[in-house]
């Protein structure tokens, strides 16, 4: 296929611009290790029944709920959290559940969200729950926050930029390709800044370059990433 940039040939590269389903496997832990180790164990016969992380934006709270449950309930789509609305097991259609952003709940779903962590303490089930404040601060019923204090809570630390260029040069080194400081500064400032979206960009520039026969430089990334961004090119 022709087209303007790198020498005439078009490199399109699917899935580029979408982040890979989240999983355990792609989330880099950085300061997060405790956090991680109790995740793998919630819901486990010997392990816990309620987790809230919480933490700032791009901490990778979301990443991790959907890591641990594909079905997650976002209280910002629906804050009532209507199918579940009493504590009895036989109301609980699934005894597992992974809830971001709890803070968007509406009465109604705090409601529910209390009586389906009664459930889960009593032995049904088990409960993700996330956040972007402590327990104690949320802007919630206090008998609701009480109950998520109970928990195991961990703040989930954002990975600084020096971390993610760690990452991004590991993983990079880790496929034996070389990338400049130029290049790792212009990913981290051009692109989308989650881990697994790097690092999906990265194996996909790296078959770029093996499609082109090209080594991996900066004006190489660069235009094959303005070719994919320009839906003319495509």
């Amino acid at each position: 296929m022709q087209a303007g940039g790198l020498g005439g040939t078009q490199f399109l590269l699917p899935g580029l611009s979408d982040a890979p389903a989240p999983s355990v496997d792609n989330f880099i832990v950085g300061r997060n290790a405790h956090a991680l180790a109790a995740l793998q164990t919630l819901g486990n016969t010997d392990g816990h029944y309620c987790l809230y992380l919480w933490g700032e934006a791009g901490c990778g709270r979301s990443h991790l709920a959907r890591a641990w449950l594909p079905r997650v309930t976002d209280a910002r789509e629906d804050p009532s959290l209507a199918f579940v609305s009493e504590a009895s097991p036989d109301a609980v259609s699934d005894p597992l559940l992974a809830l971001t952003h709890v803070e968007a709940l509406n009465e109604s779903g705090q409601i529910a969200l209390f009586n389906r962590y009664n459930a889960a303490r009593e032995g049904y089930g088990a409960l993700l729950v996330t956040g972007d404040a402590p327990p104690a601060q949320l802007n919630l019923r206090e008998d609701v926050k009480t109950r998520l204090g109970w928990t195991l809570v961990f703040q989930l630390h954002a990975l600084s930029d020096d971390e993610r260029r760690s990452a991004l040069a590991t993983h990079a080194h880790a496929r034996g390709m070389k990338l400049s400081d130029e290049i790792l500064t212009y990913l981290l400032t051009h692109t989308r800044r989650d881990m697994p979206s790097l690092m999906h960009l990265l194996d996909s520039l790296d078959l770029a370059s093996l499609q082109a026969k090209r080594a991996l430089t900066f004006p190489f990334v660069r235009d094959v990433l303005e070719q994919h961004r320009n839906p003319s090119l495509l």
